[in-house]
């Protein structure tokens, strides 16, 4: 009994150990970062989420003066690397790149292992990056007045192809339904290869997916953009309207990056941190990376960063219950 309390008291010790250390005052002493940062990224290597993330840790890397090492734990809604940062130690030498999955996460599965708004803390966002809805080249559709008029002429015969159910293109079809009025099938692929694969077969009529992987094929003249997700026209695509200016009212989506920390990570950690985030981004040789791959750079404070999640969490539970999707 004796030898169970001596090891209890020794946790309790080794607890208090680690929350000084992680204070306010501790950070302010020892000169914080000392040691290289790990990034979790919740998706594979190679992907569009995988480069940006690489390509900030780097120049946030040489900001802070010390290395950011990009550790990849894919898994379906990010649970498992957001899992690994909420209980890894609150001081700032583990961080979550997170996105809007995790907004979509709290009302897709039934239940977490955490609290997304709870259990982290917002650092900074790295960007948005926008959808595009596209077309074949040979498509009887030119712009997206054209497939308006036609689906609502056509009910039920509209296929729009999308990845996976619960994903940002999904909703995002599922959203462009309901603003535009229109009766669509949506069809759900594995992966963006198979989307667009199926598109150039004819086998959907148009697609919603990330703006940056059908990039090349839009430039090599194999795709025609109908229309851009967000708000304001992409610069790299300047020519091509909104989904709003196009005619569908109140539609504005956007998928997003941001870096979190475990929560309770002390204020001064994250203010250092959400400093390398703005000089990252303020480098000419990092725009023009994210411009190219089709991402809006946009550096907000962590108070902005949490209020984009709240309300990412409460627009996507909407368009979740609309569609009639059952939380997994």
């Amino acid at each position: 009994m004796a030898d169970r309390s001596h090891r209890g008291q020794r946790r309790a010790l080794l607890g208090a150990a680690a929350a000084l250390a992680a204070s306010p005052r501790a950070f302010a002493q020892r000169g914080y970062p000392e040691r290289a940062i790990t990034l979790v990224v919740p998706f594979a290597p190679g992907g569009i989420a995988d480069l940006t993330a690489r390509l900030v840790a780097r120049a946030m890397g040489a900001s802070l003066d010390q290395s950011i090492v990009v550790d990849n734990r894919p898994s379906a809604g990010g649970i498992v690397a957001t899992t690994a940062v909420v209980n890894a130690a609150p001081d700032g030498y583990t961080l979550l790149l997170m996105s809007n999955a995790n907004a979509v996460s709290a009302s897709l599965f039934r239940k977490l292992p955490y609290d997304v708004t709870r259990d982290l803390a917002p650092v900074g966002t790295l960007g948005f990056f926008d959808l595009v809805l596209c077309a074949d080249s040979a498509s009887r559709f030119r712009t997206l007045p054209d497939l308006l008029a036609w689906a609502r002429a056509n009910p039920g015969k509209l296929n729009v192809g999308t990845i996976a159910i619960g994903s940002t293109q999904h909703l995002a079809a599922e959203l462009f339904k309901t603003r535009a009025g229109i009766d669509a099938l949506i069809v759900p692929y594995k992966g963006t290869p198979a989307v667009l694969t199926a598109l150039r077969a004819g086998e959907i009529d148009v697609a919603f997916e990330i703006l940056g992987p059908t990039l090349p094929q839009i430039a090599g003249g194999a795709l025609r953009p109908l229309a851009v997700s967000a708000a304001r026209r992409n610069r790299v695509l300047p020519t091509v309207p909104t989904v709003q200016e196009a005619g569908v009212a109140d539609y504005d989506v956007a998928s997003w990056k941001a870096l979190a920390a475990p929560g309770g990570t002390p204020r001064p950690g994250v203010a250092r941190l959400n400093a390398a985030i703005r000089e990252s981004l303020s480098a000419p040789s990092v725009l023009q990376r994210l411009l190219e791959m089709g991402v809006r750079p946009q550096p907000g404070t962590p108070e902005e960063l949490a209020i984009l999640l709240a309300s990412e969490i409460r627009r996507w539970r909407d368009v979740i219950r609309a569609a009639r999707i059952e939380p997994q």
